[in-house]
């Protein structure tokens, strides 16, 4: 029946639903990890877990108390040696030494149990023999059960320790039966909630029968993801692969052809600069040409001015006439400095730059870096037939485990077992009224075997009651009253119950502790430790040929490491059943998908991608020309030291404006005339001459200096240059057009191992999901969970309990009997007395007065009120044997 309900599941994971179509387009994600969300669960119910509450403290003390009377560690060997004799070879052959040592390691296991129940058996045995005795000699006047009481001085004291020792035994016997009722009580509230407990269960079996083909349908489904990705980056292979390989490509290309772009720019910068050179050579000619004119124009008015005769009359004024020397002496540095009239201009240079320029270069590079960044283009155009294979062969797999999903009858199985669930559900059902009848006579039986106690309990009690509420101190033991007399009789009465219930509890006790403290001993608590799983998992246990029991005998493969431990410790993590019970050894999952979701087709059609990208020119014939003609455009003829020698020159011998400072200056030493104005005027020509003529030419031939140093620049080993470019685009060339094959190769593997990735993604996926999230078997070890939960922590602990509190009570009855008996005889009304001893060696024979049994105190002068009330009689004569009993200390 059990293999019958487990193979279904087996089938379960053999297949599912077909692919879910594709739901459309829609927005993928970049290359890389895939998500394929969260497989779909359900959510158990059961919580195998039970907290006792209060009543939990006397569930510990019971397990205490068991520890202490076997402290034993599990006796796992010597069970599995039972096991393996069939628990039957031992009776037949007891005699073998072998066997001898087992009943000897049973008997030292079980000591502990054996002495409790053997002390219970005595008790149960004795005790109603010696009630027994003791009642027949109470009837022979013997053993305390002559009406007679002897009187001490301590009597009050006597009395009141016995009442206050039967009366703490009485509530330690009260609680005792308030643990037993409280345990009952526990057990029958807990029966109700094993239907609770159960249909719990079976709905987590329905569950998981239900969600275990929605999540294989999941499993299943989630294929499109990674064919999805896979389309997408087929569909998307120029900018995947192509862009690869540009990029690889673009880091040996791109500066190749920036050198030439840059060469192009030199080019234009060239003509600019020769343009430069011609115009501003132009100004400075021209400029040059009139500053010398107005030069010679300053220069000749300041020789006219200084004709003055105060400039020679050196008797009247020897200063000015040395000032005038001076000046004229400085008329010679009124000269222009740089003459650029002898520089030939660069039109030559200038006309063949402009045939140069007739090529446009920079288009010419801009056609190959379009030729470059076409590599994606040309890989999509190459590698169309190739994708559209790769497309065929993934529909393929989709459609393969579509078909191979329709070969097992997975809704048959599911419903073999949804039907196995509901039957063996239905008649855990009808159980139930004989369960629920069952555990009402066991109520009725623990409420009964209560009662008795209780009834003990009832009578000692309503005696302590009555015997303290009804004792009087003055009155002499013949005459105590009514009350007081009850309370002796009910204590006595109590002693006879006890007497005639005491063996019934503590059979019972002793029945209980033995099956109950071995339940809990032998299966509760090795559960717990996990020993018993040791036990059942031992090698060639169930059969001498099987190592594991359970693979040998779902799978006939007992060399499986498949153990109930290792099952019932995957289902109580609530991992998948699949890797639980190791159904790859019915279906290989990973087998299946890496020979059916991943085919060399694939890596074969993705290997065999060819892209050839000779096709991509970097620089025409005409660029390169182009090059050529501009390093021979004649830049190396023009006389660059000439023209430099001329612009490092001033554009005057001395600076005018610290020529018109100095004439100042000495004019200012000149006494104030005609010809100091006149030397004034002219220095302010020649402030002027500056302003208007010499700031432009400098700024002139500054451009024309910054012109020939760049042409200067450029030309220097141009011819050179011209050939490194040249030899950096016919490397580059030569690197895409034969040189490309190791790197195209490369990144087409990187390519191709990012396909195969998606599936890979894919499969290991599946593998995690089936092992952790797909049909979690939590529901199996929440059975076992329930099953240990009903028997140990219901049953088992709760019967516990009650054996111990009704055991405790039992054991304390037996002081309860003689507390009782000593006790009831300081209540109950005498027959005879004995006389108040205040010499205890005078016998109560040598008394004279008898009357009441009190001693005459007359002779002393004290007087004896009860000596006129009470009427005399005769003692001896009435009560013989009572007269003079015998002095016993414990009377």
């Amino acid at each position: 029946m059990w293999k019958s309900g487990v193979l279904p599941l087996l089938w379960v994971f053999l297949a599912s639903g077909e692919l879910q179509p594709d739901p459309g387009p829609r927005r993928l994600a970049p290359p890389g990890k895939l998500d394929f969300g969260y497989v779909p669960a359900g959510v158990y119910e059961t919580l195998a877990h039970y907290e006792p509450g209060p009543i939990g403290i006397l569930f510990h003390m019971v397990h205490a108390f068991l520890y202490v009377v076997q402290p034993n560690a599990f006796p796992q060997d010597l069970i599995v040696k039972l096991a393996k004799d069939k628990f039957g070879a031992i009776q037949t052959e007891y005699q073998k030494p072998e066997n001898i040592v087992l009943t000897l390691q049973a008997i030292y296991y079980e000591i502990g149990f054996l002495v409790c129940a053997a002390v219970g058996l005595l008790f149960a045995v004795l005790v109603p023999m010696i009630g027994l005795f003791f009642c027949m000699c109470r009837c022979c006047d013997n053993c305390g059960g002559e009406m007679h009481q002897r009187q001490r001085k301590n009597a009050d004291c006597r009395r009141g320790l016995l009442g206050t020792l039967l009366f703490s035994t009485s509530l330690v016997i009260t609680i005792g039966v308030l643990c037993a009722y409280s345990a009952n009580q526990n057990l029958s509230s807990q029966v109700k909630n094993i239907r609770r407990l159960v249909n719990s269960n079976m709905r987590d079996l329905h569950t998981f029968a239900n969600d275990t083909p929605m999540q294989i349908d999941y499993l299943i489904s989630q294929y499109a993801t990674a064919k999805n990705k896979v389309i997408y980056d087929l569909d998307n292979i120029g900018p995947l692969l192509g862009g690869r390989i540009h990029d690889q490509l673009d880091k040996e290309v791109h500066p190749a052809l920036d050198r030439v772009l840059n060469m192009a720019g030199a080019m234009r910068e060239t003509k600019e600069a020769l343009e430069n050179v011609n115009v501003g050579l132009e100004v400075l000619q021209e400029g040059t040409g009139k500053l010398n004119f107005n030069l010679s124009l300053v220069r000749t008015s300041i020789n006219r001015t200084l004709n003055d005769p105060g400039c020679h009359d050196e008797e009247s004024d020897a200063t000015t006439a040395q000032l005038c020397r001076n000046i004229r002496q400085s008329l010679s540095q009124l000269q222009i400095g740089a003459n650029f009239t002898r520089l030939p201009k660069v039109n030559a240079q200038l006309e063949k730059m402009n045939d140069v320029l007739r090529t446009d270069l920079s288009a010419i590079v801009q056609t190959g870096y379009s030729s470059l960044n076409d590599t994606p283009n040309m890989v999509v155009e190459q590698t169309r037939s190739v994708v559209e294979s790769v497309h065929g062969l993934v529909d393929g797999i989709g459609n393969n485990i579509s078909s191979f999903s329709k070969v097992f009858p997975v809704q048959s199985s599911l419903s073999n077992f949804t039907i196995f669930i509901s039957h063996a559900h239905a008649k855990i059902e009808d159980h139930y009224p004989e369960i629920d009848k069952m555990d009402f006579y066991r109520w009725i039986g623990c409420i009964a075997l209560c009662c008795m106690v209780v009834l003990v309990l009832a009578f000692n009690y309503l005696g302590l009651l009555c015997g303290t509420l009804g004792y009087d101190k003055h009155a002499s033991p013949t005459t105590r009253g009514c009350i007081s007399n009850t309370g002796g009789t009910m204590l006595m009465a109590g002693v006879g119950f006890t007497v005639i219930f005491s063996w019934v509890l503590m059979g019972v006790v002793t029945t209980i502790f033995l099956a109950g403290g071995n339940m809990e001993k032998l299966f509760c608590e090795p559960f717990h430790t996990k020993e018993v799983f040791k036990v059942v998992d031992t090698p060639y246990l169930v059969n001498a040929d099987w190592k594991n029991f359970i693979p040998g005998y779902m799978y006939n493969d007992s060399d499986l490491e498949l153990t109930a431990e290792s099952l019932y410790s995957t289902c109580k993590e609530n991992k998948g059943i699949y890797s639980a019970m190791r159904l790859d050894r019915v279906f290989n999952i990973s087998v299946f998908l890496n020979t059916t979701v991943f085919t060399k087709d694939v890596v074969s059609q993705l290997d065999s991608v060819k892209i050839d990208l000779r096709g991509i020119i970097l620089l025409e014939a005409e660029g390169k020309q182009n090059l050529l003609d501009f390093s021979e455009a004649g830049l190396s003829e023009i006389n660059y030291a000439d023209y430099l020698e001329e612009v490092n020159k001033g554009v005057t011998v001395m600076d005018l404006l610290s020529f018109a400072r100095e004439l100042e200056a000495q004019t200012d030493l000149m006494p104030r005339g005609a010809l100091q104005t006149a030397l004034k005027g002219h220095a302010g020509t020649l402030r002027q001459i500056h302003r208007q003529q010499i700031i432009s030419m400098e700024q002139a031939m500054s451009a024309l200096n910054q012109s020939m140093r760049f042409l200067e620049r450029t030309t220097t080993d141009l011819p050179n240059k011209v050939l490194a470019v040249l030899d950096a685009i016919e490397a580059a060339q030569y690197l895409i057009s034969q040189n490309a094959t190791h790197l195209i190769n490369r990144e087409t593997g990187k390519y191709t191992a990012t396909i195969v990735g998606y599936f890979h993604q894919y499969i290991e996926w599946v593998k995690t999901s089936l092992a952790l999230e797909v049909a979690p078997c939590k529901p199996f070890s929440n059975m076992l969970d329930t099953a240990e939960i009903i028997t140990c922590s219901f049953l088992v602990d709760s019967m516990n309990t009650f054996w111990m509190g009704l055991g405790c009570s039992t054991l304390f009855l037996l002081p309860s009997i003689i507390l009782a008996v000593k006790l009831a005889k300081f209540y109950r009304r005498m027959d005879t007395e004995d006389v108040y001893d205040d010499i205890e060696t005078i016998p109560m024979k040598t008394m004279e007065i008898g009357n009441n049994g009190y001693h005459s105190e007359s002779p002393q002068g004290i007087p004896n009120p009860m000596m006129t009330s009470v009427p005399t009689y005769d003692t001896m004569n009435r009560f013989p044997r009572a007269s003079a009993p015998p002095r016993h200390i414990d009377w």
